[in-house]
């Protein structure tokens, strides 16, 4: 069953104890795989520029690499309910954010847009973008687009006034229209009490268990790369090494 932001909204873990299982996704015959499956959401993300182009951060990736790998994915998975990422920059500005996100949008063939950040700039951008039919996924705690700004990769909300900030910024996101929000690296308790106090659906990311749901990147979750990946992901395999063996094997 393909979900909509209606269904989205009615599983909100307090109501119906359902979880959310979202999976980072870059290619077509990996979306084919998930439209088999019964994955609720599909994410394209920025995190492509990571992943599958080899930079060593999301700030590189372009409006028009965003379109042509969720344009795949799209592809390989109608069935499922995708979401792309609204790149570094495309938003610097209203009139900018709301043009680059009616083309990514419209281009792509996503359901929805996810972007990062929850300053009152972003919310006018979300309120502008649901009125005019643009369904948006917010996403706080670490983003990774302001990690030079942030000072790197950790937790957020560990401090008194990071939990305020943080609690608020979720408040104005549901306020503003998101059908969802992302908590990237937020300290479990407050990843808790913010997932409490929303009427939308929290998906977590390194933020403990009492999200509504989670999302992972599936080439971490199948450690499809040669590095590690990050030490809240548990790998279900090492598809790397398999590959590897099986090529070896073949050059034998």
């Amino acid at each position: 069953m393909k979900l909509d932001t209606r269904k989205i909204r009615a599983m909100k873990k307090k109501a119906t104890k359902q979880t959310l299982q979202m999976l980072t996704c870059y290619d077509f015959q990996t979306a084919q795989l998930l439209n088999d499956t019964e994955l609720d959401l599909v994410l394209v993300g920025d995190s492509v520029g990571n992943v599958v182009l080899g930079y060593d951060h999301t700030i590189s990736v372009e409006l028009d690499t965003m379109i042509l790998f969720t344009k795949a994915v799209k592809r390989g998975a109608p069935d499922k309910f995708v979401i792309a990422d609204l790149p570094f920059g495309t938003y610097a500005s209203l009139e900018s954010g709301l043009q680059n996100s009616i083309r990514l949008f419209q281009q792509s063939g996503a359901e929805a847009l996810k972007l990062e950040g929850a300053y009152p700039f972003e919310c006018e951008l979300i309120e502008r973008l649901t009125q005019i039919g643009i369904p948006v996924m917010g996403h706080i705690g670490l983003t990774p687009q302001s990690v030079h700004e942030q000072g790197g990769y950790y937790t957020h909300g560990k401090d008194a006034a990071s939990q305020a900030r943080l609690m608020k910024e979720a408040l104005a996101l549901e306020e503003a229209g998101c059908f969802s929000i992302v908590l990237e690296f937020v300290e479990e308790s407050l990843a808790k009490k913010i997932t409490d106090k929303l009427k939308i659906p929290t998906i977590g990311i390194g933020s403990g268990k009492h999200t509504d749901g989670q999302v992972l990147v599936i080439n971490d979750l199948l450690h499809i790369g040669k590095k590690d990946p990050p030490k809240f992901c548990k790998p279900i395999g090492n598809v790397f090494e398999f590959k590897k063996k099986l090529i070896n094997e073949y050059l034998k």
